[in-house]
């Protein structure tokens, strides 16, 4: 028997993004840091994600901000409840390699060379995007 998908990406978009191209041209290592929350919207099922990438020099001196602003729409979801738990963890998965595509992107068309994310496994922020996650049933 085929299942279907519970939910799909429905678009998105970077709102904000900001990039200190001094500190760019010394970059070593970065730190990255993450900041993940979300709003589902019963009447429209459909599920908006913000996702937030920074990432710091050795100095501590911010290099990337990337702001990310995502829809993921449900299909069979009659309420909250009914959100598959993986949903958490594969909606962020799903996201971040366009939030690496696009860090990559600036940054070379900045004509500072890429920075160049590297895969990583966010399987951790599942749990505090649920906590952040607010519930608006009338939109």
């Amino acid at each position: 028997m085929e299942q279907k998908a519970v939910f799909s990406l429905k678009g998105y978009t970077f709102p904000k993004a900001v990039l200190d191209f001094s500190a760019l041209s010394k970059r070593g290592s970065i730190n990255p840091t993450f900041y993940v929350e979300g709003v589902y919207y019963g009447k429209r099922k459909e599920y908006h994600l913000n996702f937030v990438f920074k990432a710091a020099g050795e100095e501590e001196q911010e290099l990337v901000s990337v702001f990310c602003e995502a829809v993921y729409e449900f299909v069979h979801i009659e309420k909250y409840e009914d959100i598959p738990s993986y949903f958490f963890a594969n909606a962020i998965a799903i996201l971040f390699p366009y939030i690496r595509a696009f860090v990559s992107t600036l940054t070379l068309q900045a004509n500072y060379g890429p920075l160049v994310l590297p895969t990583m496994n966010l399987s951790s922020l599942a749990g505090v995007l649920k906590e952040r996650t607010r519930i608006d049933d009338e939109a």
